[in-house]
């Protein structure tokens, strides 16, 4: 089991990595066994980046499956007018917070891995994640909005790798059931959809005439 010191050593080169691609990190939302670091909107970077810390602090169980990372950290992408100032787990925006907080535990939970194209609901049947929206799963995928340079650490002994976590809606977690992960993602990624939280999207799994 990692000691505290190589677990506190370990979550600061992560933050060290955030930082020095993304920009300074502003606040720690703290949960036992994982925090979220936020890097608020800028002029540079005018989008707020929610980064998870502590996920990769145990290996995951990749069963001996090749080209699955051990190590593993999940982010969130909002819109520049999110309020995350004095946020809190009672506000209805924090859904986004606890998103990354709960797969950040999952594998651990449930003696599993995370990878690129997996999806996970928001519960068994998925609901909304808020009232103001119908998405009610991700989809884990590299971010499009981060430089590659993101995209891994080396931490010690460890190689993290870092995944956006990318809402849906039913219509479109169905379809990842059926038809996979590369026809959700081609579908999203033909209609300009990037892994930036948008509560109001286009749902690219219904097909729609005239207007919309």
């Amino acid at each position: 089991m990692i000691s505290e010191a190589s677990q506190q050593a370990h979550r600061s080169r992560i933050r060290a990595h955030l930082e020095r691609e993304l920009g300074t990190v502003k606040n720690v939302f703290q949960a036992p066994s994982v925090d979220v670091l936020h890097v608020p909107s800028s002029d540079e970077r005018p989008v707020h980046t929610l980064v998870t810390a502590g996920m990769s602090d145990a290996p995951m169980n990749t069963g001996g499956v090749a080209n699955v990372p051990q190590y593993l950290e999940v982010m969130m992408t909002l819109p520049r007018q999110w309020k995350l100032d004095g946020i809190s787990d009672q506000d209805p925006a924090y859904w986004p917070i606890r998103t990354l907080m709960n797969l950040a535990r999952f594998p651990q939970q449930h003696d599993t891995s995370l990878k690129w194209g997996d999806v996970v609901p928001n519960g068994e049947p998925p609901v909304p994640y808020a009232s103001d929206t119908k998405l009610s799963a991700v989809i884990l995928a590299p971010s499009l909005l981060v430089p590659k340079e993101f995209y891994a650490l080396d931490s010690g002994d460890r190689h993290v790798e870092f995944y956006a976590a990318i809402p849906l809606y039913p219509e479109e977690l169905a379809l990842h059931r059926e038809h996979g992960m590369k026809h959700v993602l081609t579908l999203l990624i033909d209609n300009n959809i990037n892994d930036l939280v948008d509560v109001k999207r286009r749902n690219v799994a219904r097909k729609r005439f005239g207007f919309f």
